[in-house]
């Protein structure tokens, strides 16, 4: 394969590395707790504009059939890939979740807001992002 053909698959999606992912594939992969129960799955990320880095993972958490879901963004440090899993593991629980800063789907957080980003990093115990 070519160069120019290789970074046409991987601009398309079409490939994977040992250690990078397509966004566009990243959606939708499972979320799983340290028990192996699934809490959801990734319904975006979102990307410092100026690191390039993914600072938060927007989590689909809860409801039947789309009906009483919510997104909860969590910091993108909170998550490590589980080749057994095939997907993403926690080390949280539903009741944790379940109080964490979330979003309904209607809703359009604050993303601008430094307040609101410091109520999420200082749930999860995280270090402030660089915004």
């Amino acid at each position: 394969m070519s160069f120019s053909t290789q970074n046409q698959a991987a601009a398309s999606g079409e490939r994977e590395t040992i250690s990078l992912i397509a966004a566009s594939k990243v959606k939708g992969t499972s979320v799983y707790n340290a028990e192996g129960e699934s809490l959801g799955s990734i319904y975006d990320v979102m990307v410092d504009k100026r690191s390039g880095s993914v600072a938060y993972a927007v989590l689909s958490f809860g409801g039947f059939l789309g009906m009483g879901e919510s997104y909860h963004p969590l910091p993108w440090k909170q998550l490590v890939y589980s080749e057994q899993h095939g997907g993403y593991l926690v080390n949280l629980s539903k009741d944790f979740l379940r109080g964490a800063p979330a979003y309904a789907v209607s809703d359009t957080p604050d993303w601008a807001s430094r307040r609101y980003l410091g109520e999420i990093d200082q749930y999860y115990g995280t270090r402030p992002s660089s915004f």
